[in-house]
C-alpha cells in the first residue's frame, strides 16, 4: 500500500483515491518571466516522479500544472524589456518545457494558463463575492474576508492572531483586514486588463490555482502539490476561497517538497547564490541533475554543491558501466523479484526516492559480479535495472553515448583522435611495445580518458 505524507493532517496516510484506480493530481507550476532556476526543477522532477511511480501502481493519472502568465512580475519585467507581455511569456514557455524536456520531465495531461481562464476566475470571484466571503474596496480591488473562514492556518498551523500581530498594511492599502488577500487588481494605466462585473483588472494570483485545479480536476479532487514555500500563503489561500465557494472539501492530500540551499543556505538571488537549470546543465548531464534531485527525500532539503552533483555522475558512471555491453534481455516477471520488491517497497514509503536509488546500486554491483559467468542473467538483471530506473526517469540512454561524453558535449580529445590513438595502443601491445602502450595510456588519462582492459577488449569512458 502507498503512504503519503499529507501536510495539511501533518501525518503519513495510506492513500485512497476518491474514485477507485483514478488519481487527479494539481502542482503549482511556473511564473514565466525568467528562466527556471533549481528550485523549479526540484518541483518538476520531484512530481513528475510522483506521477510516473502511479502510474506504475496502475492507477489513470490525470496530471495537471498550471503556468501563471499575468502577474506584477511579468509585467514589470515586460515594461523594463520594452516587450508585450504576451511575447515575454511565450519565451520563457518555451524555455521552461525545453529545461523540463532536458530533465526527462513528461509533459503534464493539461498546462492551463491563467490568461485563458480569466473567466473561471470571475466567476469564483463573484460567488464568493455573493456568498460574503469577498469585498471590494474603495481602491477597486477585491478582496478575501479571511476573517469569515474559521478554518484558515490548518494546512501551514499558522493562527489568525499570531499572523494579524505580524501583519503590517501600507499606508494606500484598501482592505479591511491586513491578512485579506487580493481576488482581482484593478488595473493601472497601461496595463493588460480584462472586464469584470467590479471593473476593468486581472486575477490575483491565488484565485487563479483554485479556478484552474477546479476547472481541470472537479471541486474535490486526490492531491496537491507544491513546493514548500508555497504552503504559506498560496495554498493555504487556494483551501480558504475553494472551500468557501464550494462549501465542501477541496483537496484530500496536500504535498510539498523542501527547499533547495546551496552549501547549507537557502538559494537565493540576494545572496548570489542562485542557479538557472540551463546554467547548471552547461556542467552536468541532465541525468545527473535529475539523480542529484532525487538522491534526497523531496520532504527534505536539497543542498546544491559540486561535491553533490559530482557524486550523482560517479552513480550514473556506475549504472551506465554495468549496463555496458549486456545483450537486449525480455523481463521474465515484471514484479516478482526482490529488487524490484524493495525498490516498490521504497516508493510506497511517502516516494522515498534515496532508498528506491539504493536498490539500483544493489543491481549493479550483482551484474558486475555474474556477468562473465552468466551472461544471459546479467542481461536480465541489465533489463531490470532500466525497468526500474525508468520508473524514477533514469538509465534510459545509451551506455556508450553518457560514458564517452556524447550527451554532455565533453570537451577534450574527440571520439575520432581517442579512436585512433587507441588503435596505436593496440598495436603497440601485439608487438609488446609496453613502454608506448604506457605513454598512450598516460595521455589519454591526461585528457580525462579512462582505459579499461578487459576480456572482451578495450572501453573507454571520460573521467
Amino acid at each position: 500500500m502507498l503512504y503519503i505524507h499529507n501536510s495539511l493532517t501533518k501525518s503519513r496516510e495510506p492513500f485512497k483515491p476518491i474514485a477507485p484506480g483514478e488519481v487527479r493530481l494539481y502542482v503549482c507550476g511556473m511564473t514565466v518571466y525568467d528562466y527556471c532556476h533549481l528550485g523549479h526543477a526540484r518541483v518538476l522532477v520531484v512530481f513528475d516522479s510522483v506521477v510516473r511511480y502511479l502510474r506504475k501502481l496502475g492507477y489513470k493519472v490525470t496530471y495537471v500544472r498550471n503556468i501563471t502568465d499575468i502577474d506584477d512580475k511579468i509585467i514589470r519585467r515586460a515594461q523594463e524589456n520594452h516587450e508585450d507581455y504576451n511575447a515575454l511569456t511565450a519565451r520563457f514557455i518555451a524555455a521552461m518545457h525545453e529545461d523540463a524536456d532536458r530533465l526527462g520531465v513528461l509533459r503534464p495531461d493539461h498546462e492551463p494558463r491563467a490568461t485563458q481562464h480569466v473567466g473561471q476566475i470571475i466567476a469564483l470571484i463573484q460567488s464568493l463575492l455573493d456568498k460574503g466571503y469577498a469585498y471590494q474596496a474603495k481602491n477597486g480591488d477585491v478582496y478575501y474576508d479571511v476573517s469569515k473562514f474559521k478554518p484558515y492556518g490548518a494546512l501551514s498551523g499558522k493562527h489568525l492572531e499570531d499572523l494579524r500581530a505580524g501583519a503590517r498594511v501600507e499606508v494606500d492599502e484598501a482592505k479591511d483586514d491586513a491578512l485579506d488577500f487580493v481576488l482581482w487588481k484593478t488595473a493601472k494605466p497601461g496595463e493588460p486588463h480584462w472586464q469584470a462585473p467590479w471593473g476593468a483588472g486581472r486575477p490575483g494570483w491565488h484565485i487563479e490555482c483554485s479556478a484552474m485545479s477546479m476547472h481541470c480536476l472537479g471541486e474535490h479532487f486526490d492531491i496537491h502539490g507544491g513546493g514548500l514555500d508555497l504552503q504559506f500563503p498560496h495554498h493555504e489561500n487556494e483551501i480558504a476561497q475553494s472551500q468557501a465557494a464550494t462549501g465542501h472539501t477541496f483537496v484530500n492530500v496536500w504535498m510539498h517538497n523542501g527547499f533547495v540551499q546551496v552549501d547549507e543556505e537557502k538559494m537565493s538571488k540576494s545572496l548570489g547564490n542562485f542557479f538557472t537549470v540551463r546554467e547548471v546543465l552547461k556542467h552536468y548531464h541532465p541525468e545527473e541533475v535529475r539523480y542529484f534531485i532525487l538522491s534526497s527525500h523531496y520532504r527534505s532539503p536539497l543542498n546544491y554543491s559540486q561535491e553533490h552533483l559530482l557524486n550523482a555522475r560517479a552513480a550514473l558512471t556506475r549504472f551506465y558501466t554495468a549496463l555496458r555491453g549486456l545483450p537486449e534481455a525480455v523481463l521474465a516477471g515484471e514484479q516478482d523479484d526482490e529488487y524490484s520488491a524493495r525498490f516498490m517497497a521504497a516508493m510506497d514509503d511517502d516516494f522515498n526516492t534515496p532508498k528506491a536509488l539504493a536498490v539500483l546500486f544493489d543491481i549493479a554491483h550483482r551484474i558486475n559480479t555474474v556477468r562473465v559467468q552468466d551472461t544471459q542473467q546479467a542481461a536480465q538483471l541489465g533489463a531490470r535495472l532500466r525497468a526500474l530506473g525508468g520508473i524514477a526517469g533514469l538509465l534510459q540512454g545509451d551506455a556508450e553515448e553518457y560514458l564517452q561524453g556524447a550527451a554532455t558535449g565533453a570537451e577534450g580529445l574527440s571520439k575520432e583522435d581517442i579512436a585512433r590513438l587507441l588503435g596505436e595502443r593496440d598495436a603497440a601491445r601485439k608487438r609488446k611495445d609496453w613502454a608506448e602502450s604506457d605513454r598512450i595510456r598516460q595521455l589519454l588519462a591526461g585528457q580525462g580518458v579512462v582505459i579499461e582492459d578487459g576480456a572482451g577488449g578495450t572501453t573507454w569512458r571520460r573521467a
